[in-house]
């Protein structure tokens, strides 16, 4: 175990004993070998034991990374402003993926109050239980006669119109991890040494991912990540959505960024109290997984199915465009301990060193809707080809 950074507690210590014995069983049963997809979905999202299925602190100061919604109120104001004119337009409900703390649902809700435009029923698609709870209590203190309108799910809905909304959602999906070799691309799995993980190398069977690889071309040597989740999932929101729109926000590029010669050994990284480490073996369960988004991949697979693509663009520039100056300034400069908080947090969120430009929003529409502010200066759907 790594002596400088924060040590486990003897309760988190046991849990990551568990989650390790839980994968080592599923190599075992896989006959000795698994992809990496499977080793990061286990690791993840096991019941009652995975990273996000478990109890641990994630987001926030205790846990071990802070979202944009965490940092401030005015990331979910600043989105309801965005979204409110499509909720108008469709007379439809939002529906939120994966919504962490529920800090971010509850700022939407309120502002969405306050504008006039709050719909009828504002949707969680949620698989952690422990999650939900949380999700449940935030709103209930936030806005305690807003909680009937709020409902969760375990799948996605048949039929929806409005907004569907996902942060950080497509960064935590299981990434295939790929080496392309002189032979060829080779799919990289987990195996057994001992008692311990050790990376193998296999040819790739699955046709899908075989070709996305060869289309690639890397050099010899070069290791990264494709992520057919993130296709699927992006399938399976066109489906169900009649009208309205999708919208994305994640770290990542555009495929020629993704895939630089510089970017050699791609973009898995590894999350535990505010560190980013390399080592995805690293305390399994108490480790958030992730990988950077392609978001050219990302924009295809819209396309595929049948959506048309609104706009790509940095969140600097989402925001700035959707009204965030506007939400800082109605709290008075001269208000010293309340505006600077939020002034600091409103530069981290847009200043290229920080997250304005590293950060960047994908949008998808269905049906006839009016273009976004957020989307009408700094496009970059240029950058996707």
């Amino acid at each position: 175990m790594n002596s400088m950074l924060p040590a486990p507690s003897p309760d988190a210590l046991a849990h990551s004993q568990r989650v390790t014995t839980h994968l080592r069983s599923l190599i075992e049963d896989a006959g000795g070998w698994v992809p990496f997809s499977r080793f990061m979905e286990a690791a993840l999202y096991a019941p009652g034991l995975g990273y996000y299925a478990a109890g641990a602190m994630k987001f926030g100061a205790a846990g071990d990374f802070v979202t944009a919604p965490e940092m401030t109120p005015l990331f979910g104001r600043t989105l309801a402003h965005a979204i409110a004119p499509v909720l108008a337009e469709t007379g439809g409900e939002v529906l939120e993926l994966g919504a962490g703390s529920g800090r971010l649902a509850a700022d939407l809700l309120g502002e969405l109050e306050r504008l006039g435009a709050l719909p009828a029923h504002y949707t969680i698609l949620e698989v952690s239980a422990d999650l939900r709870q949380r999700q449940q209590e935030t709103i209930a203190r936030e806005w305690p006669h807003l909680v009937e309108r709020v409902r969760w799910l375990d799948a996605l809905p048949g039929h929806f119109a409005g907004v569907i909304l996902g942060n950080e959602v497509l960064d935590a999906l299981p990434v295939e991890l790929v080496h392309w070799s002189e032979g060829g691309p080779q799919v990289r799995g987990v195996a057994l040494q001992g008692e311990a993980f050790a990376w193998q190398d296999r040819r790739i069977d699955e046709p899908v991912l075989h070709a996305r690889a060869e289309a690639l071309n890397l050099a010899p040597g070069y290791l990264s990540e494709i992520n057919l989740a993130a296709d699927a999932l992006i399938a399976s929101l066109a489906n169900c959505l009649a009208r309205g729109l999708i919208l994305m926000i994640d770290y990542g590029f555009g495929q020629n960024e993704y895939y630089h010669p510089q970017r050699h050994m791609g973009t898995l990284r590894v999350h535990y109290r505010h560190h980013a480490l390399d080592d995805p073996f690293y305390l399994p369960g108490l480790c958030d997984l992730t990988a950077h988004v392609d978001f050219s991949a990302v924009a295809r697979a819209g396309t595929a199915a049948g959506l048309a693509l609104e706009g790509y663009t940095s969140q600097a520039s989402f925001l700035l465009g959707s009204g965030l100056t506007d939400l800082l300034m109605q709290t008075p400069p001269v208000d010293a301990a309340a505006y600077l908080p939020q002034a600091n947090a409103v530069q981290r969120l847009v200043s290229p060193a920080e997250m304005g430009e590293l950060f960047k929003l994908i949008g998808f529409a269905r049906g006839d809707i009016a273009p976004l502010a957020g989307f009408a200066r700094g496009d970059r759907r240029h950058a996707l080809s």
